[in-house]
């Protein structure tokens, strides 16, 4: 189903991506970030759907829609390493700065930190290009949220 999308993701020079797929793929980040620590709560589902609902200007019905799919993405795409890279290069820096924001907040979202979702974010973000300075910001954004 995703193979065509992750097939033009992960191009040697991927092209920008459109709208669709960049919050196709950020959202996919999300769920793989909430699964890391093998207890995909309902909490962080949540908070997941909350976050595209505000971040896309989605109702309820289509947040909840597109964690699916992304869901669904998150289980067919390449390893993190690989698929955050092919995101760096498609996604501007204050977009992905944003999504780092949306990934600490998914993290607080059960109250528990784990060293499984704290290495994943670590990992996430340095791929990202997103300084450390820029993500302590976005955490303590989340943190507020």
């Amino acid at each position: 189903m995703f193979n065509a999308f992750l097939s033009r993701l992960t191009q040697p020079q991927p092209g920008p991506l459109t709208d669709d797929d960049a919050r196709l793929a950020l959202a996919a980040l999300l769920v793989r970030l909430a699964r890391s620590d093998d207890d995909y709560a309902d909490t962080e589902m949540s908070r997941i759907d909350k976050v595209l609902a505000e971040r896309y200007g989605l109702s309820p019905f289509e947040a909840a829609g597109l964690r699916a799919r992304a869901e669904d993405l998150e289980a067919e795409a390449p390893d993190t390493v690989r698929f955050t890279r092919a995101i760096k290069d498609a996604v501007p820096y204050d977009h992905r700065l944003g999504v780092v924001q949306a990934l600490w907040s998914v993290a607080l979202a059960d109250g528990q930190r784990s060293q499984d979702e704290d290495s994943l974010l670590r990992l996430v973000v340095s791929l990202l290009g997103i300084s450390d300075v820029d993500s302590a910001r976005a955490r303590q954004k989340a943190a507020k949220s």
